[in-house]
């Protein structure tokens, strides 16, 4: 992935996410308030996230594979785990899985980043992709708190449009970032 794919998506998705608070309207923060445990977001979220780990399992080399000759019990393993997390850790399985996709997203977007250092500007990337990574690695643990955040943020219709206009202007600024590689 170039730096300026690197820089663009994740840009865009901030200001998207900025643009959806921004507006406020009750359908968004109804559907944000039942995401953690709607079950369609869980096959949703989780679905794409065992699918996008059990196919980097699949692209292992020897060098990884310490235990197995072939990436392919791995894979079955996991496949079989996530098969049994929808019947047995069906609860806030679609945070979960927005954390896992949070994990495995930022590792291309990081690498392309890596040893930039002529464009300063990346650090507007980086930045929100490592927070993003702290805050998945949290959420992963207590997914229970995205209920809790949501609850606080839509309290009062003033809360979602200041961070919904923080999270704009920083998502336009890394895109614009993008251009200037």
């Amino acid at each position: 992935m170039s730096l300026f794919l690197a820089t663009l998506l994740p840009g865009l998705f901030i200001a998207l996410l900025g643009t959806l608070l921004l507006i406020n309207t009750p359908a968004i923060s109804s559907t944000a308030k039942a995401i953690p445990r709607s079950k369609r977001a869980a096959w949703l979220f989780f679905g794409l996230a065992a699918v996008w780990f059990v196919w980097r399992v699949s692209q292992l080399g020897e060098s990884d594979l310490i235990f197995a000759k072939s990436p392919k019990p791995l894979m079955i393993g996991f496949g079989v785990l996530a098969v049994l997390s929808f019947i047995y850790a069906s609860e806030f399985l679609a945070v979960r899985g927005l954390s896992v996709l949070m994990l495995l997203a930022a590792e291309p977007v990081l690498s392309a980043a890596y040893m930039e250092y002529h464009h300063p500007q990346r650090l507007l990337m980086v930045t929100a992709v490592y927070l993003g990574v702290a805050l998945a690695i949290y959420l992963g643990g207590a997914p229970y708190r995205l209920r809790d955040i949501f609850e606080w943020l839509f309290r009062l219709p003033s809360r979602p449009r200041l961070v919904g206009g923080i999270l704009l202007a920083y998502g336009l600024a890394t895109t614009a970032a993008a251009f200037t590689y």
